[in-house]
Parts: C-alpha cells; structure tokens; sequence
C-alpha cells in the first residue's frame, strides 16, 4: 500500500469502529471497488490495535476502577456494580471468541465481499432502527445483568461477519433488552477492549512466524492514525447519542446498502 492508502484506511477504522456503520465493511470496500489491493488481516488488525489504544485511554478511569474492583471480588470476595460490571464483560465476551475461533477461516475465505456486505449492512441497519425505536431504553450499565450481558455477546459474535458492524450488533441487542442509548454504547465500547487485545495477540502471534514481507510503517503510521480517529469519535458520539438517536446511521447503512447493490448488479 502507498501513503495515500495507509492514510484513507487508518481513518476510515477509526472513525468508523465504535459508530454502528461496520469498520469492517469499510476495510473492505476499498478493495472491491476501487481496485485496491486488499490491505490484509495485519493492517486490519494494525488499524484495530489503534481502536484499541483509542477505547482504553478513553475509559481509563472506568476500566482501572472495573479493574479493582474485579481484583477485590476475586480474592477478598466484595462485590461491587464495578465488579459485576467486569464479569459481565467478561461474560458477553466470550460467544465471540468461541465462535471467532471456530469460525475465522470460514469467514475470511467467504465473507469477506460487497455481496455479503451489502446484505449485513441492510438487514442490521432495519434491526438498529426497530430496536431504537421500540425499546423502553431505561436501564443503566449496571442494570444490564449476566443474562442480557450474555445476549449481548452473542449479538457481538453475529458481528464477526463483514457488513454486521460490532458495535451496532451490540448496541442493536442492548437497546432490545431496554438499555438506555448511552448504557448500549458504553457497554458496546467497553466489550470491544477484551475481543480487540485477543484478536491483537493472536494475529500478532501468526505475524511473528510468517516469513511474509511486513511493511512495518505502514501499519505504525496506520494505528497511529486510527487512534487519533477512533478517540475522537468516541469522545463526540458519546456527546450526541442521546439526543441524535440511531436515525442517521441507519439512513448511513441503507444508503450504503443502495450503493454496494448498484455496484454488485448494474
């Protein structure tokens, strides 16, 4: 990839990784319409990995706190909200990898298309506009439970196929089970902290063994790019999700799904 690319690509994650409009949809676009290259699983990880850094620093107060708290459950038994906060997130984040493991190569060798993508994107978009609009959204992130928190999850592992978008799967549940817009989206980011550091450790794991060439700036100049992105996204869509609604990223993903059926079919 050129400068141009690595540049275009980094932003595009990070602005789009915690919006419910699928990072990975966008990654994949490029490619099969513009006749990119395909960037690849590394950068797509590189560019995560800035997500990544982006969410923690962000929620580093509420993720320290979560932290010690779990800690103290653990080996003093005191159970706080914060505690069973991080067991819950820990408990929604387990479909994902379970079903990430089994299911990755399947995913990567036939998901990964503008025809697949522009179903998800449709499909999930109608779903995030029903939920928005039907669900009670009274419920706070720590009136979520083990049982939605688990629902959640399996919401999140339906977003490992291209077009379902993480964060809107989850976001999508957690308005279903009656969360408010800001609980739905903070839960959804505070998910995306664990599945993100595996999916980096392994991919990481499989990159160190590969005998593959690595161009190495472009994925440090690409998580340096979706950091700055990704965190000043979270920043203003926290700020405006309670009065903006899921509205406009549901006409996003509709438009878009008019868009990859125009370029699939005609």
């Amino acid at each position: 990839m050129d400068t141009f690319q690595v540049i275009i690509l980094a932003l595009i994650q990070g602005l789009t990784e915690f919006l419910p409009i699928s990072s990975s949809a966008h990654l994949i676009l490029p490619a099969q319409l513009l006749g990119w290259e395909d960037q690849g699983l590394s950068f797509d990880v590189a560019v995560n990995t800035g997500s990544l850094f982006a969410v923690v620093i962000y929620f580093r107060h509420e993720l320290w706190t979560m932290f010690n708290a779990w800690i103290a459950s653990i080996f003093r038994g005191q159970q706080s909200e914060d505690s069973k906060l991080a067991w819950w997130i820990i408990l929604a984040t387990l479909p994902a990898v379970f079903f990430g493991f089994l299911a990755k190569d399947f995913i990567a060798t036939h998901l990964r298309n503008a025809e697949v993508i522009a179903v998800t994107t449709v499909v999930f978009g109608l779903l995030l506009w029903w939920a928005d609009k039907m669900s009670r959204r009274d419920l706070t992130v720590y009136q979520t439970g083990w049982r939605k928190a688990l629902l959640i999850g399996f919401a999140q592992a339906l977003a490992l196929i291209p077009g379902t978008s993480r964060s809107g799967a989850t976001m999508t549940a957690a308005l279903m089970l009656g969360l408010s817009r800001d609980a739905a989206a903070r839960f959804s980011f505070l998910m995306s902290v664990p599945v993100s550091l595996g999916a980096a450790i392994l991919v990481g794991k499989d990159l160190a063994k590969s005998e593959l060439p690595i161009d190495y700036q472009a994925l440090i100049l690409g998580t340096l790019i979706s950091f700055v992105a990704a965190y000043a996204c979270i920043h203003y869509f926290l700020k405006i999700i309670s009065r903006m609604g899921m509205t406009p990223f549901v006409i996003y993903r509709l438009a878009l799904g008019a868009v990859l059926c125009g370029f699939i079919f005609f």
